[in-house]
């Protein structure tokens, strides 16, 4: 009896300390963890440079080089702010907006290293509308090829540029192969010259281009009885001036920019070269010369692209850049249209490329987008129509001359 007692009163123990106990509950199976590495997008594993990734909340970037201080400041700011209405005027992509990004290159060499080499620390950075300086743009490339970074300028014209084997550069302006050949056939046929004087600033750009002026005006029979470069952004020409005026020329060719161009123009006229005609290129074309040249840069000659038809896109594009810069497109330098088209090209193929990741990630495969740009092809922008060689030269069309009356280039061919 006291064992059955017992029994009992552990029966009800049991039956106590149970219904004090939680309720059961059903627990989930844990969620299935997608390794990192399923998320990248096959595209990135194929493509030979990999994938750039911009994570939620962060912007694609377009990067250009240019020289946004100095005598040649004018035209880095001139594509800037180009590429900035080409930047506003994109679409979001996949949620994913874009940004431009501009550092000062200083329109050199070592500039053109220097900011290649920040750009190209930048995951989100996928491509370059630029450089715009040759010399720039020449210590710049071999940087960007080694990670897949695609190029592509709007006046950087060195012919050099496209015989390097370079899969990322590309550019839309004429050569200066074409440059220089038409400038000195409209010396020699249009305006009858046969004696000149050839005048470089020793950078990549000019003395080539004075380099082709040379020997295609020579070919043509004419006579170039100098052929010197000068220490550019110096503020005294007058020696090598005055011995250039010993040789009587008809007409002084400078290739370099407008900061030279300027002073070249102004100490012309002390120097015994007041009857000598001043012929300039693409890179003494702008505001700044007038404004530095004054009356002394009446009649003097310079080249352009040529000026893209009036379509309704030019037209907005025009009122834009106006209304945004208090200046019109086309007076701070001859690149303002191909600086906007440059930038919207690079957005439409990162477009045509990316690939959104389950990760909610952007991915762009580098390798791809370098072969959408390059396969650019009958490509339409605001100043022209474009289709790039296997070499990365996507414009066929030459140089237009314009000189300076009154005070404004006026367009002679």
């Amino acid at each position: 009896m006291k064992n059955f007692k017992g029994l009992i009163v552990v029966i009800v123990a049991v039956l106590l300390l149970s219904a004090c106990a939680p309720a059961a509950v059903n627990t989930p199976a844990p969620a299935e963890v997608v390794p990192e590495t399923d998320k990248v997008p096959a595209e990135c594993a194929a493509d030979r440079y990999g994938c750039a990734k911009i994570e939620p909340g962060q912007t694609i970037k377009i990067g250009m080089g240019s020289p946004m201080t100095g005598g040649d400041a004018s035209f880095g700011i001139d594509a800037e702010q180009s590429g900035k209405i080409a930047v506003a005027d994109a679409e979001p992509l996949h949620g994913f907006s874009f940004e431009l990004v501009a550092e000062d290159d200083q329109g050199a060499a070592e500039g053109g290293a220097a900011v290649a080499n920040k750009f190209v620390a930048d995951q989100t950075l996928v491509g370059v509308a630029g450089h715009l300086f040759s010399g720039a743009t020449a210590a710049a490339m071999p940087i960007y090829e080694a990670k897949g970074i695609p190029m592509l300028s709007p006046s950087a014209t060195n012919p050099t540029l496209t015989q390097k084997g370079s899969a990322v550069f590309n550019r839309v302006p004429f050569t200066d192969a074409a440059q220089g050949k038409a400038a000195a056939t409209f010396i020699y046929e249009e305006l009858g010259f046969r004696k000149i004087a050839v005048m470089h600033d020793g950078e990549d750009y000019g003395k080539g281009l004075a380099e082709i002026v040379k020997v295609e005006f020579e070919a043509l029979g004419g006579e170039v009885v100098e052929f010197v470069g000068i220490t550019s952004k110096e503020a005294d020409y007058t020696p090598v001036l005055t011995t250039i005026a010993a040789k009587s020329p008809e007409l002084i060719y400078f290739g370099g920019y407008t900061q030279d161009a300027g002073v070249l123009a102004n100490q012309m006229k002390t120097t015994g070269l007041e009857n000598a005609v001043f012929f300039g290129c693409d890179g003494t074309f702008g505001t700044d010369f007038l404004n530095r040249a004054g009356a002394n840069g009446e009649g003097s000659y310079h080249a352009t692209p040529r000026t893209p038809p009036q379509t309704p896109e030019k037209t907005a594009f025009d009122e834009a850049y106006k209304a945004a810069y208090g200046v019109g497109p086309g007076e701070l330098s001859p690149f303002t249209w191909n600086s906007y088209d440059c930038t919207t090209a690079l957005i439409e193929k990162v477009g045509d490329v990316a690939v959104l990741g389950a990760d909610g990630a952007l991915y762009i495969p580098r390798g791809a987008l370098v072969d959408a740009v390059r396969g650019l092809n009958n490509w339409t922008g605001i100043s022209g129509t474009y289709t790039c060689a296997p070499v990365g030269d996507c414009n066929i069309q030459g140089p237009q001359f314009h000189i300076v009356k009154n005070g404004a280039f006026v367009p002679v061919n």
